[in-house]
């Protein structure tokens, strides 16, 4: 209840501001991120590459590629990929006083140096970094780890020095956010040391994108992957133990089990591939560290990759996301990336920033009404026009918080809006589920998740009569010069576009000759039908 309380208390402040205020308002732009506007030749010139690949393949299977999208929706997946959330009214109206040639490039670099950005992109990779469990609650922070992630993001830190830090880093879990990659292993009821197997199927699937962890027992059945290559995998983290002074490494041997003999050996530490990249000297999971973000380590690079096209289409560009084979054909764009990722010494920040910037990405998602949907079907496969995919259940909530505020909920937001914020996506996302490390899974939506939608608390809190004096909806209608003007700042909040005609013709017909309550109350319908729309739940 006290988390309503700060909501409504938000809502009000917001509303008495708006309320002297334009129903667009914008950011003065003093307080908006510095940004860098010059893009590098070199991540440009991987752009050129990327669009004339994809260009070739679309070429040779006889397809035409969807037309550009508008800018709203290009906007609009960038910031559902970068930030979680959709732009708000007041970003869309920025949006639109740039100078169109420049405009989405201008976007892309206000999202990238945007705080939220940081925070959000730290939660995905944290996903396959650790994982969402708990863990054990005296030995393991994970919102220490996210917070120490994001930070790590939001300074553009190379991401092979993160991962080095991850593997090979000593210390407290508290003082040493990253020691935590190793600490969420720690059983307590089995002597309270890190877990090498679940190590190294860490560090097998979420930095090297290979399923290693499935030769644990037995050879790979599908794969050149021997048990072998998991337990000398697993034993640079043999000697890894946590004492008070936290995690350590100390002298130690992995041993194996022989299930049919039942007699155990000493597996020494090997990695299974590339065996010339790993360091001669020096602690184990230091070598370990060198050797997984090695420049030359292409499963590494690859992987990063991989997933961060993911983040931003909602489907990696190699499926499954962390079973990449180690050789063979892999799409064009996959490697030009790769190189360019290599190039740029690991640069998340650029790496998005090509991949946000690639014709693929800025294409349509539907096609002309004269194709069918195997037509669509070759078009997605071949990224001829964008995928369509659901929302993250973060994504979701985040975009319903954000509809229901005119200005950006950000940073710069009032401390009862964020922690409103905070508290409903929380309690939000525990309700509508979460898929955890699987997030690319391409399973449908559920009938929890829609009565949600329909009936929840936080998309009732939006719209229902009792609230609607201080709704979004309401100061729109209170603030727009007529019922067509309202009706496209509605569509503008919660679907980051403008009507169609006949959307005009029908809202309008609805608002006609209403007023006071009434007219509150039919705002409040047309919001929650926006916001129940599938068109708002899904990314296109």
């Amino acid at each position: 209840m006290w988390a309503k309380n700060l909501l409504c208390a938000a809502i009000l402040l917001s509303g008495i501001a708006l309320l002297t205020g334009s129903i667009l308002p914008i950011r003065p732009s003093a307080q908006r991120p510095a940004i860098r506007l010059e893009r590098d030749f070199r991540q440009q010139a991987v752009v050129q590459q990327i669009d004339a690949a994809f260009a070739t393949a679309w070429r040779e299977a006889s397809i035409e590629a969807a037309p550009p999208a508008d800018d709203l929706i290009v906007a609009r997946r960038m910031s559902l990929a970068l930030v979680g959330s959709i732009p708000s009214l007041e970003d869309i109206r920025h949006l639109e006083s740039l100078p169109a040639d420049r405009r989405l490039d201008i976007w892309l670099a206000e999202l990238l140096a945007d705080r939220r950005s940081a925070d959000y992109l730290a939660e995905r990779f944290a996903r396959a970094l650790v994982g969402v469990e708990n863990g054990p609650f005296l030995l393991y922070r994970r919102r220490r780890f996210v917070s120490w992630l994001a930070d790590e993001i939001a300074m553009n830190r190379p991401y092979s020095e993160i991962v080095r830090k991850l593997i090979a880093e000593d210390g407290l879990w508290t003082d040493k956010p990253a020691v935590n990659f190793v600490t969420v292993t720690i059983n307590p009821d089995d002597e309270n040391k890190p877990d090498p197997n679940r190590l190294a199927a860490r560090v097998a699937r979420g930095m090297l994108g290979v399923r290693l962890d499935c030769a644990e027992c037995h050879d790979h059945p599908f794969a050149d992957w021997k048990q072998t290559d998991f337990q000398a995998l697993a034993a640079f983290f043999a000697g890894t133990g946590q004492s008070l002074r936290g995690i350590r490494d100390y002298p130690g041997v992995f041993e194996v089990e022989n299930l049919q003999t039942g007699e155990t050996s000493e597996m020494p530490p090997a990695v299974p591939y590339d065996s010339q990249l790993l360091p001669k000297n020096g602690d184990a999971r230091a070598q370990l560290a060198v050797w997984v973000a090695h420049p030359d380590n292409r499963a590494f690079a690859r992987a990063t990759v991989n997933r961060a096209w993911a983040i931003m289409f909602g489907r990696p560009l190699v499926e499954p996301i962390d079973d990449l084979p180690m050789s063979g054909s892999f799409p064009p764009a996959l490697e030009i990336l790769t190189e360019g990722f290599v190039t740029s010494g690991h640069d998340l920040r650029q790496l998005f920033a090509v991949i946000a910037s690639t014709r693929a990405f800025r294409l349509e998602s539907r096609l002309p009404e004269t194709r069918n949907d195997e037509a669509y079907d070759e078009h997605k496969a071949q990224w001829a026009a964008f995928p369509i995919t659901r929302l993250r259940p973060e994504q979701v909530v985040g975009a319903l918080l954000q509809s229901g505020s005119l200005t950006t909920l950000d940073y710069e937001s009032n401390i009862l809006v964020r922690a409103a914020r905070a508290i409903g996506q929380i309690e939000f996302v525990e309700r509508y589920g979460d898929a955890g490390a699987d997030e690319f899974d391409p399973r449908g939506g559920t009938t929890t998740q829609r009565l949600l939608m329909m009936n929840g608390e936080v998309v009732s809190d939006l719209t229902k009569e009792e609230d609607l004096l201080f709704s979004t909806a309401t100061r729109i209608g209170t603030l727009a010069p007529g019922d067509a003007e309202a009706v496209d700042t509605c569509l503008l909040a919660v679907l980051t576009r403008r009507p169609t005609i006949e959307e005009t013709e029908y809202f309008t017909r609805r608002l006609r000759d209403t007023r006071g309550g009434q007219r509150n109350e039919r705002l409040g319908d047309i919001y929650w039908a926006l916001l129940n729309t599938t068109e708002f739940s899904w990314n296109h």
